[in-house]
């Protein structure tokens, strides 16, 4: 007699499972097994940073605080902002110096008219009238001109025929004809200064007075005074000795003159 068993066995889980199913008989015998398992897990975790520790301060031996953090970096934007306000000045003032110095080379600047010389022969022609005493024109050389030439009285009173020369090394030599001048018209004109020396000039004995050491002595650096008839001739300027000279010796004919009408009248 023939036995036959069958044996089925399930099992589920979670996580694992396991199913075995098992026959035993004499004869042929079927077994079947199942099984499923699931798992499922699921997991939180925190991941930690680590914090940088402030740095130490050398001056101060320690870390700033954030007081001390936001002023000094308070500090170094205003040193920023007050190099940046300088570097922009000092371009702007490159820019301006730039700026008129081209206005300066560029611009064309015209060119000032030379001064037409003065005809003081001229004016001592329309002058002689109102004095008694001749006055001096002297005749020079073609290098020479006049720049001013005038009648007028000094501050006190007396009659006084001027005319300014430009020599031919350009520099000034005035002459000044006082008429009935007096010694304090002279020291008034001459500023007080001291006479040095005395020089004949075809003739005429002019008295000198160098104070071309003297500390800035301007227009009075050299003077000659001569005298005749009734006025005082002095010349005064920059100019050199010799120059000097050439004005005194062309004064000559105007010096005897003035001495022959002085004669006439006496």
């Amino acid at each position: 007699m023939a036995a036959k068993t069958t044996g089925k066995g399930p099992t589920t889980g979670k996580g694992s499972g396991t199913g075995k199913g098992s026959g035993t008989g004499k004869g042929p015998s079927t077994g079947k097994g199942s099984g499923t398992g699931k798992g499922s897990g699921t997991g939180k975790g925190s991941v930690t940073t680590r914090v940088k520790p402030p740095g130490i301060v050398a001056e101060l031996g320690r870390p700033e605080t954030p007081e001390e953090t936001a002023a000094r970096k308070a500090e170094n934007s205003r040193r920023h902002r007050a190099n940046q306000t300088l570097r922009n000045l000092l371009w702007s003032l490159a820019a301006s110096v730039g700026l008129m110095l081209l206005v300066v080379l560029v611009v064309v600047r015209p060119e000032q008219p030379q001064r037409e010389p003065v005809d003081f022969e001229r004016v001592a022609a329309d002058a002689q009238p109102t004095v008694d005493e001749p006055l001096a024109t002297p005749a020079l050389p073609p290098q020479w001109s006049a720049n001013s030439a005038n009648i007028g009285e000094s501050k006190d009173g007396i009659t006084t025929w001027y005319i300014g020369f430009l020599t031919p090394s350009t520099e000034f030599i005035g002459l000044s004809q006082g008429i009935d001048a007096n010694p304090t018209w002279l020291i008034t004109l001459l500023e007080q200064h001291v006479a040095t020396s005395v020089e004949q000039i075809d003739g005429v004995e002019w008295t000198v007075y160098d104070d071309r050491d003297g500390e800035d002595p301007g227009n009075l650096a050299y003077a000659m005074v001569a005298e005749a008839g009734d006025s005082i001739y002095a010349i005064y300027g920059t100019a050199d000795s010799n120059e000097f000279r050439t004005l005194a010796g062309s004064l000559t004919p105007d010096i005897e003159a003035a001495t022959a009408a002085e004669e006439t009248a006496e």
